[in-house]
């Protein structure tokens, strides 16, 4: 029995031969490529996949969910002196070699109008920097400041995989050694249409979409990443996305509070800014930590108020984590996490044509990486000010985007100016009464943050125009 008669006998037994149906119109190396993508196929998975799909999505009872509690920013004396001790045992551990920097970049830019990793967007308000220059900046950075090479892992896709390394070595890694630097590829897992078929994105190819960021565990495994850690003597991973460019990696603080706390994984919030907003929220489910995603939490809890009117599932998680090694190995050797469902308009071929569906024709299917929360020991949510630690770069325009992003980069370099004595733009020039504010970047490598610019500049020592980039 040839390979093509026995693939195509097991996608016939689950009901997928239809992808076969151009098959004699294929040339040798398209009939290559599409058997090879179907070996990738786990029709186990698929089945369970397809049953989720017609049973449909579930939204979270208010019931069922209780607020998690949070270590707010300090107010006090005394919370702002817990805060330097964090601060000091977190730089400690980084001193130590004991924390890794993790890239979730399996993005393209396709929402931005951009072709090609999202990791190479030009996001600098004046320069342009490059999302991944702003990164990889930053853990050079802060390699120098406590005297340590932080090892960074990067997971791509499929998609972006090539481009992203190319990018790398194009840029010289960003200053940072090629050998700290990992790369791998997240899983790839088949979508299908809203009546349980497998659908082809190309005339060879079966349509699939990256597992999502939970999958960034299992990928750490299997990969050999966790095995490199190691054998560095890390302990602790600093994970965050490629999309949030104010993001503060291998924050001591945050890295202290979640030692100090015995936690295996740990979270930032913010507060957030209506019912609506796009991110998930903390909360303990069960008497388990747990991030529910926005789209997952029903009517009721979005809108719930506390009695001093806030809400009262406020706690925003915005991708910024804190996790164990140890934590991560034991999660993805279990290789449990739930499938979330997404409805999305996925061109398809077919009749050797390609279809665009007006409409929303299929689902992905994705895990998340805080669905590893309940499964930890004990967890930290660790509260955030939104204007420094939150500017996510999703939409061409509009809401979180392009520029939005830019004008909160600025913003911040902007206060730290302030915050460091230089003056504002007297009247009549660029910034003043009437007049936009002054567009400013500072690089990583020249401050790390408002303190280290403070003792850098000397107030007065210049005056604010329309652009200024430092570094």
């Amino acid at each position: 029995m040839s390979k093509f008669e026995q693939t195509y006998r097991v996608h016939q037994r689950h009901g997928q031969e239809h992808i076969f149906a151009d098959w004699d119109e294929l040339s040798p190396e398209q009939r290559e490529e599409l058997l090879a993508d179907c070996a990738r196929i786990d029709f186990d998975w698929l089945a369970q996949r397809r049953k989720e799909l017609r049973d449909g999505p579930t939204a979270m009872p208010a019931g069922m969910i209780e607020p998690a509690p949070v270590v707010s920013l300090p107010q006090t004396e005394a919370e702002r002196g817990q805060w330097n001790a964090a601060r000091d045992a977190g730089e400690e551990l980084l001193r130590r070699g004991k924390i890794a920097a993790f890239l979730v970049a399996g993005g393209q830019g396709t929402r931005l109008g951009f072709q090609g990793p999202k990791g190479c967007f030009p996001v600098g308000p004046v320069s342009g920097r490059t999302l991944f220059q702003w990164h990889a900046e930053q853990i050079l950075a802060r390699s120098r400041r406590h005297g340590v090479s932080i090892p960074l892992y990067i997971m791509t896709s499929r998609e972006n995989d090539r481009g992203t390394r190319a990018f790398f070595e194009e840029k010289s890694f960003f200053g940072l050694n090629p050998s700290d630097v990992f790369f791998f590829q997240q899983e790839m897992v088949p979508c299908l249409d809203l009546n349980g078929k497998l659908l082809l994105s190309s005339p060879s190819t079966v349509a699939m979409n990256p597992n999502g960021h939970g999958g960034s565990l299992s990928g750490l495994r299997t990969s050999g990443a966790i095995r490199d850690m190691r054998g560095r003597g890390v302990e602790f991973i600093s994970y965050f996305q490629v999309d949030n460019p104010l993001v503060t990696i291998c924050d001591p603080v945050f890295i202290g509070r979640h030692v100090q706390s015995g936690s295996e994984m740990s979270c930032k919030v913010l507060e957030k800014n209506s019912p609506s907003e796009r991110i998930g929220v903390a909360c303990v489910m069960n008497g388990k930590p747990a991030v529910i995603e926005y789209m997952d939490l029903d009517e009721a809890a979005r809108q719930a108020r506390e009695a001093d009117g806030r809400l009262k599932f406020r706690a925003g998680s915005i991708a910024i984590h804190v996790l164990n090694v140890d934590f991560v190995d034991r999660v993805a050797a279990g290789g449990v996490l739930p499938w979330h469902q997404s409805r999305k308009k996925v061109p398809y071929f077919t009749g050797n044509r390609l279809i665009k569906p007006e409409t929303e024709n299929a689902v992905k299917f994705e895990t998340f990486v805080f669905d590893a929360l309940p499964q930890a020991e004990k967890s930290l949510n660790l509260e955030v000010a939104r204007e420094q630690e939150f500017a996510p770069l999703k939409n061409a325009r509009g809401v979180d985007s392009v520029q939005s992003c830019r004008e909160l980069l600025s913003r911040r370099f902007r206060r730290w100016l302030s915050g460091a004595g230089v003056p504002p733009p007297v009247s009549g020039r660029p910034g003043s009464a009437g007049a936009p504010e002054p567009v400013v970047e500072i690089s990583p490598l020249y401050s790390l943050d408002a303190g280290e610019l403070a003792r850098k500049v000397k107030p007065g020592g210049f005056q604010l125009e329309r652009f200024l980039l430092l570094g």
